[in-house]
C-alpha cells in the first residue's frame, strides 16, 4: 500500500506534499506546547477536571463530626459573634466527650473580658487554632493575624486557614505550608495530621486500618501543594448544631474519639467557597472544604498535578499516531482514528485521576488531534479538487471537443465532490459568457483595437478596425503581422515622454528604424510605442499609435494590443487656436496701436481742454485693450506651447525681472532689492522668457498695489523640509489681499482693489500665467497676505541636478 493518499489519484508523492505534512504535524505540537506550557487552555482544564470528580463519587470519613454554627444556634445564642464564654462552654461540653481533637475554624485575634474561662476551656482537650495570613506586600512580607497569646498557649497547634483559589474562583487545592522568608505556617490540617501520626492523637479507628496514611505524596515533602478530591459527599461529614452541643442536647458517644470541627455554616455570615462540586452542591462553607482537606490527609486520597513536561510528552503520542495514520487511512478511518484516540486520551486521564491521584489533563492531546485532523482534511480536498481541475482542464483542450454551452441544472445533486463538478461546469459558462462580454466591449470601442500575440501576429480586430482597414482597401488583419497590416501608416511624429532631449532622440530613433518599430516582437521599441506615436493613414487622417502589453496571471508578456485615435480633428481645433492667437496677437494689436498714435498726434495740435481729456481717455482704453490681448495671447501660450527647457540661474531671473519693473518702482519711489543665499544662484531648469514674464508679473503687481516710498524684496533660497526644491520670495508693504479673496486670485479676469485705485489698469489675467507656468514646471505659488500688511508670493521650483548641471555647463 502506498503511504501517499495522492497515489490513488495517479500523482507520485512530492516536496510539496511532504512539507504541507510536515507543517500540520509542527501546528499540532505547538497547540500541544501552548496549551501544556503556556497554560492557554487552563480554563478548558479545569472544567473537565471538575467534571471528573463530579463523576467519582467518595465515601466520607466517619471520623470527622462538624460541629455547625448554622442559623438555628444564631437564634438561639444569639447575634454574632458570640462572647467567649459562649466558646468556652462548648469546649467544656466536648471535654466531657472526650473527642480526639478538637479543630477550631475561627478567629479569635482581640482579647475579651473573659479570655481566661476560654483559654482553660481550650486546655481542656487537644484543640488546634487558626491563624490568618494577609497577602503579600510589596516586600514580599506577610502579615500573621495570631489568637490571643492565652489561647496560643493553651492550643495543642496552630495553622493556617488560607484558602487557595484559582483564576476562575474555585478552591481546588492546598497548600501545605505558607508564609514569607521570615515564617512559615502550616495549613491548619496539618499539625492534627502529625499528631495523629505521631500517636499523640488517637482516633476511635485505629490508625493502621487508615488505607492511605502513608500517602506517598506526604511522605515525599511537607511543603506540597495537592488537589482536594472533592466529591459529591463533600458535605456529608456527621454534623451537630454548636447550640445543641452547648445544650447538652447531643450524646457524648456521637463525639468521643472523633475530630470535632467547629465553624461557621450560617447564611448570613458568608463563610463560602466555589468549588469542584459547586454545580451540585452549592458554595460549600469553610468548614466542610477543610473537613475534605483532613478526610485527605488521612485516607492518602491527595492529587498530584503531573508536571507540564510529561503532559506534553504523553500528549505527542496520539498525535505521531493520527500523523501516521493520515499517510496510510481514507478520510473515514481518520475521523475514526481521532475519536478513538481522543476517547483514548480521556479514559487514561480518568483513570490516573481515580486509580493513581495523578491529574493529567487530556486537553491538550485532545486538542491537537482537534486542530491538525480539519486542517489536514481540507487540504486533502484541496489536493483533490485540484487535480479534479487539472483534469477538467485537460479535457477542455481535447481538440475534438464540441464548443457547446453545458446544459444547466436547477440543482446540484450527488456527493460534494459531483457538486463541485457541477459548479465548475457553471464557471466555464460563467467564463465563456465573460469571454463574450470582453468581444462585445472590443466592438464597443470606436477606435481601432488590435491584439496580436509574442509573435506580433494579429489575433482580434474589433468592428472599429475591420471597418478602418475595409475603408482603406486593406486585407483583414487577422493573421497577419502587426508591422503588415500597418505598415501603409506614415510617421508624422512621436510623443513627447516629458524627458529632456527625449523627443529629439526618441524621433530620430522612430525615422531612423521605420516601419520596424511596428513589430511588437522587437522589444527595443517597447517603451517608444507604449507611449505612443503620431502617424498619418492614406486618406490623410492623423493617428495616435499606441501599444500596450498583455500578460497573464505570473506577469508574462502573451501578447499586444495596439490602439489607433483618430486625432485629426483634434489638430483642426489646434489650428483654429492658433490662427485665434494670430488675430488676437496682430490683427487686434495693429487697429489699438495706430490708434494711440494718433492720439498722439491729435494731442499735439489741440489746445482744447475738454479734447485732451477726451483724447486721454481714447488713449487710455487702448492701451487697456491692446494689454487685454497680449495677456490673453502670452497666456494661451503658456498653457499650450512646448516650453524649451534649459538651464537657468534663478538669481539671475529674478535680476532681469527687476530690471525690467525697475522704471514703474523708481517713478513711484520704491526701492527693489534681491537677496540670494547662495552665489551659484540657485539653477533650475527653466523656460528662460516664459520665467522671466511670470516674475514680472508678480513685481508689477507689487508696484501697482503699494504706496509710493515703499520696499519691495526678492529672496532666493533652498526650502527646508522639501529636498531639491528651491523658492523666491516676493515681498511688498501694499495693501494686502483679504483671506476670503485669496481664493480667487489665480482665476482669469478677477482684479483686486478697484474700488481704492480705480486708476490702476490691468486685465486679471497676469496671476493665471503665473499660476500656469510655474505649475509646468513643477512648481507651485504660495500666498502670504492680509489686509495692511502687504503681499508675499512665494515660487516653489524644483532644483536643477548637479550632476546635469554640470554637464551643461561643460557643453556651454
Amino acid at each position: 500500500m502506498s503511504l501517499d493518499p495522492r497515489a490513488r489519484l495517479g500523482r507520485p508523492a512530492g516536496r510539496r506534499f511532504l512539507l504541507e505534512w510536515g507543517a500540520i504535524g509542527c501546528l499540532g505540537i505547538a497547540v500541544i506546547l501552548a496549551s501544556a506550557l503556556g497554560r492557554w487552555t487552563a480554563g478548558v482544564d479545569h472544567l473537565v477536571y471538575d467534571r471528573f470528580l463530579v463523576l467519582h463519587k467518595q465515601p466520607a470519613l466517619s471520623d470527622i463530626v462538624v460541629v455547625e454554627i448554622d442559623n438555628a444556634s444564631v437564634d438561639r445564642l444569639g447575634r454574632w459573634p458570640w462572647p467567649r464564654s459562649v466558646h468556652a462552654n462548648l469546649l467544656a461540653q466536648l471535654a466531657k466527650a472526650k473527642p480526639a481533637a478538637v479543630i477550631y475554624d475561627v478567629l479569635f485575634t482581640e482579647p475579651a473580658a473573659d479570655d481566661v474561662q476560654l483559654a482553660h476551656a481550650i486546655s481542656l482537650s487537644p484543640t488546634y487554632l487558626p491563624v490568618l495570613l494577609s497577602p503579600e506586600d510589596s516586600d514580599g512580607q506577610r502579615v500573621v493575624e495570631k489568637p490571643v497569646q492565652s489561647f496560643a498557649e493553651a492550643a495543642a497547634g496552630l495553622g493556617h486557614i488560607n484558602m487557595e483559589v484559582d483564576g476562575d474562583g474555585i478552591v481546588r487545592s492546598v497548600a501545605l505550608f505558607e508564609g514569607d522568608a521570615h515564617s512559615r505556617w502550616p495549613q491548619l490540617m496539618v499539625p492534627v495530621w502529625r499528631a495523629i501520626k505521631s500517636g499523640a492523637i488517637h482516633l476511635a479507628q485505629p490508625v493502621e486500618h487508615l488505607a492511605g496514611f502513608r500517602d506517598r505524596t506526604l511522605e515525599r515533602v511537607d511543603e506540597a501543594r495537592f488537589l482536594i478530591p472533592f466529591s459529591l459527599n463533600a458535605a456529608n461529614y456527621a454534623h451537630v448544631s454548636f447550640a445543641s452541643v452547648v445544650a447538652g442536647e447531643v450524646p457524648p458517644e456521637q463525639l468521643r474519639g472523633r475530630l470535632v470541627l467547629i465553624g461557621v455554616t450560617a447564611s448570613g455570615l458568608f463563610d463560602r467557597f466555589a468549588t469542584p462540586v459547586s454545580g451540585e452542591l452549592g458554595p460549600l462553607p469553610g468548614v466542610f472544604i477543610h473537613a475534605n482537606v483532613l478526610d485527605t490527609l488521612l485516607t492518602g486520597r491527595a492529587i498530584d498535578p503531573v508536571p507540564a513536561l510529561p503532559v506534553v510528552l504523553v500528549a505527542l503520542l496520539p498525535l505521531a499516531v493520527l500523523l501516521a495514520g493520515f499517510l496510510v487511512l481514507s478520510p473515514r478511518r481518520s475521523l475514526l482514528l481521532t475519536l478513538g484516540l481522543s476517547f483514548v486520551i480521556t479514559g487514561g486521564s480518568a483513570a490516573l485521576l481515580y486509580g493513581a491521584r495523578l491529574w493529567m489533563s487530556p486537553v491538550p492531546a485532545v486538542l491537537g488531534l482537534i486542530v491538525v485532523y480539519p486542517i489536514w482534511n481540507w487540504r486533502r480536498l484541496e489536493m483533490t479538487m485540484t487535480y479534479l481541475r487539472k483534469e477538467l482542464q485537460r479535457l477542455a483542450d481535447e481538440p475534438h471537443l464540441l464548443p457547446e454551452t453545458p446544459p444547466r441544472r436547477r440543482e446540484f445533486g450527488g456527493d460534494v465532490l459531483e457538486q463541485h463538478m457541477a459548479l465548475m461546469a457553471q464557471a466555464a459558462q460563467r467564463v465563456q459568457d465573460m469571454k463574450r462580454f470582453v468581444w462585445d466591449s472590443l466592438d464597443s470601442v470606436p477606435e481601432p483595437i488590435l491584439v496580436s500575440d509574442v509573435r506580433g501576429i494579429v489575433l482580434i480586430a474589433n468592428h472599429a478596425a475591420m471597418a478602418h482597414f475595409a475603408r482603406l482597401g486593406s486585407l483583414r488583419p487577422q493573421g497577419r503581422p502587426m508591422r503588415e497590416v500597418l505598415g501603409d501608416l506614415a510617421l508624422v511624429k512621436t510623443i513627447d515622454d516629458g524627458t529632456e532631449g527625449g523627443d529629439a532622440e526618441n524621433d530620430a530613433l522612430a525615422r531612423t528604424h521605420w516601419p520596424a518599430i511596428l513589430d511588437p516582437a522587437r522589444r527595443e521599441f517597447a517603451d517608444l510605442m507604449a507611449h505612443g506615436i503620431e502617424v498619418r493613414d492614406l486618406t490623410e487622417r492623423d493617428h495616435l499609435l499606441r501599444y500596450a502589453t498583455c500578460t497573464n496571471e505570473e506577469g508574462e508578456v502573451t501578447g499586444w494590443i495596439a490602439g489607433l485615435v483618430d486625432v485629426s480633428a483634434l489638430h483642426a481645433a489646434e489650428r483654429q487656436r492658433e490662427d485665434a492667437l494670430r488675430l488676437l496677437s496682430h490683427d487686434m494689436r495693429s487697429p489699438q496701436a495706430s490708434i494711440l498714435a494718433l492720439v498722439e498726434i491729435e494731442r499735439a495740435r489741440i489746445e482744447s481742454d475738454h479734447v485732451h481729456e477726451l483724447l486721454e481717455r481714447i488713449a487710455r482704453y487702448s492701451r487697456r485693450a491692446l494689454t487685454l490681448a497680449d495677456d490673453f495671447v502670452q497666456l494661451a501660450r503658456a498653457e499650450s506651447q512646448a516650453y524649451v527647457l534649459e538651464p537657468v540661474s534663478l538669481s539671475e531671473l529674478t535680476i532681469d525681472a527687476s530690471d525690467e519693473v525697475w522704471p514703474q518702482a523708481h517713478a513711484k519711489q520704491i526701492h527693489m532689492e534681491t537677496e540670494s543665499a547662495d552665489d551659484d544662484g540657485y539653477w533650475i531648469c527653466a523656460d528662460r522668457s516664459l520665467m522671466t514674464r511670470a516674475l514680472v508679473n508678480i513685481m508689477n503687481n507689487a508696484v501697482k498695489y503699494s504706496p509710493p516710498g515703499s520696499r519691495i524684496t526678492c529672496t532666493i533660497g533652498a526650502v527646508n523640509g522639501l529636498p531639491r526644491r528651491v523658492q523666491c520670495t516676493i515681498r511688498d508693504q501694499g495693501y494686502g489681499i483679504p483671506l476670503e479673496q485669496q481664493s480667487r486670485l489665480f482665476q482669469r479676469f478677477h482684479r483686486f482693489h478697484e474700488a481704492e485705485q480705480p486708476e490702476t489698469g490691468g486685465a486679471g489675467l497676469g496671476m493665471a500665467f503665473v499660476k500656469t507656468v510655474v505649475t509646468r514646471h513643477g512648481g507651485d505659488v504660495r500666498v502670504d497676505s492680509a489686509p495692511g500688511k502687504g503681499t508675499a508670493f512665494t515660487l516653489l521650483l524644483p532644483a536643477l541636478d548637479d550632476t546635469k548641471l554640470d554637464t551643461q555647463l561643460e557643453h556651454a
